[in-house]
């Protein structure tokens, strides 16, 4: 059994072992339960899956610089271009 303190402000800090335990990370929100006998229930933390899309535009790239499909298209022709170019010359 894990002994916390409670400071002066009425606040605990929980054990990264105890949070560990309950799968919780920094940022997570516990939930917590008071049962009729004054004990406490923390349920372990359940992650929501969010949608794919709910990442939309999450990524920035390094460079600043974003493509459009067809630029990314654009430019894999042109490289694969060059390099064929570059394999016939050098023979």
């Amino acid at each position: 059994m894990t002994e916390l303190t409670i400071t002066a402000k009425g606040q605990i800090t929980i054990r990264k072992a105890l949070l560990d335990g309950l799968g919780a990370r920094p940022g997570d929100r516990l939930q917590v339960e008071v049962r009729p006998d004054g004990g406490l229930v923390i349920p372990p933390v359940k992650r929501r899956r969010g949608a794919l899309s709910d990442l939309a535009g999450s990524m920035v790239p390094p460079t600043g610089v974003s493509l459009t499909i067809e630029e990314i298209n654009e430019a894999i022709a042109e490289a694969g271009a060059a390099a064929g170019i570059a394999g016939l010359t050098s023979r």
